[in-house]
């Protein structure tokens, strides 16, 4: 194979100049179309590159001002509003019935769940020692009463005959008067201690202390009872009268009165609501739960409530007195605290406050506030203190 010549610097200029007149055409076709290009990317004004860098989320020189702000006044209003808390309902009465002396259960008249009135026998103890006690005090309060009876009848027959002038020497009488008041006093004693013997006796009988069911009953026919054992015999409650009891919070705790009213809901009886008023207010707070306990006396005649369920209760409270109340959007919630802006002349002043209730769109605020006062209606953290306006 023959090899090819090589080139003469003549042939290789003119090859270069051929390439050149061939891409002379092309690249005076794109010099233009490139120009136009770039100009029309360019912002023509200031405002319009304000525009775009706007949304496209750069930073410009040009700093939006603050808008026109709307200034309100305080309100001073003291409306109802309500409280929503979880309660409890307890029986009216309650009591756990334990024996009063050592003894054998002779006879139960009444089971769980029973009703019971007042006075009502519910079981009956056994104990011979404290019959035999009882018996053996009423014949020494006889035999107290006899001597009694004789020592006063000896005496009125003495004073009868000292009427006749030295028929009864003056120291009989008066032996006769001492012996009346020993028998007397001896008398008394011994009545004494037969009522206390009388009282053991009727301790026997184990009576319901009020109108009330049975809740539970832990002792059977022939169980020993009474000092050591510490386990009751019954427990009683009022069920047809309840207390509800709520834990208001101290933040609450002044807005309570005699005109609270609350309605409330269970969760065995979905549906139904049950309304109350006020019968007790503890007044005092509690250092644990920082709250003041209310009591409500709710009427169960019908029985329709167990007793000892959880309720929601809604509450309709009040301040006792009118507070300061602006539009929510006035108060600021910053990491420095809670404040409101102010108007002070042309300046810009900050007021901590602290918030109270929400009511719709207005929120009880509690702080240095005068009802004339200019309050910024939307508040904001870029009002500094001092700024003029």
């Amino acid at each position: 194979m023959k090899a090819s010549p090589p080139l003469t610097r003549e042939k290789n200029n003119d090859i270069l100049m051929k390439s050149i007149e061939k891409y002379k055409y092309a690249l005076l076709m794109f010099l233009p179309l490139a120009f136009v290009a770039c100009s029309s990317e360019q912002p023509k004004t200031r405002q319009e590159a304000g525009q775009q860098n706007q949304q496209t989320g750069t930073k410009t020189e040009v700093k939006a001002g603050l808008p026109k702000p709307q200034f309100v006044k305080p309100m001073l209003e003291q409306p109802v509003y309500q409280l929503s808390l979880p309660g409890e309902l307890r029986p009216y009465e309650e009591v756990t019935i334990y024996p009063k002396i050592k003894g054998f259960v002779k006879k139960i008249f009444v089971d769980r769940g029973s009703k019971v009135k007042k006075g009502q026998l519910l079981a009956l103890l056994e104990a011979p020692e404290v019959a035999q006690r009882y018996q053996s005090a009423r014949s020494d309060e006889q035999k107290s009463y006899e001597d009694y009876r004789y020592s006063r009848q000896s005496y009125e027959r003495l004073k009868k005959a000292a009427m006749k002038s030295g028929a009864v020497a003056a120291i009989e009488l008066d032996k006769a008067m001492s012996k009346l008041k020993g028998d007397s006093a001896a008398y008394a004693a011994v009545k004494s201690n037969t009522l206390v013997s009388d009282q053991l006796q009727q301790y026997l009988s184990i009576r319901a202390p009020f109108d009330g069911t049975v809740m539970d009953k832990n002792v059977s026919v022939g169980a020993l009872v009474g000092e050591n054992n510490t386990m009751p015999m019954f427990s009683i409650v009022q069920n047809d009268r309840l207390r509800l009891t709520i834990a208001i919070p101290e933040k609450h705790s002044q807005s309570i009165s005699k005109e609270t009213k609350a309605s409330f809901t269970v969760s065995a009886l979905p549906g139904k609501t049950f309304h109350a008023l006020l019968s007790r207010n503890g007044e005092f707070l509690q250092q644990k739960l920082r709250s003041v306990t209310a009591e409500f006396d709710v009427v169960n005649k019908d029985l329709l409530l167990g007793g000892g369920e959880y309720a929601q209760v809604n509450l309709q409270m009040r301040r006792p007195e009118a507070t300061f109340w602006l539009p929510a959007t006035s108060v600021v919630q910053a990491q420095s605290g809670v404040f409101i802006v102010k108007l002070e002349g042309k300046l810009i002043k900050r007021i901590p406050v602290m918030p109270g209730i929400r009511k719709g769109e207005l929120i009880e605020v509690f702080g240095a506030l005068h009802i004339e006062d200019q309050i910024l209606k939307k508040g904001t953290e870029e009002w500094k203190d001092g700024q003029k306006i």
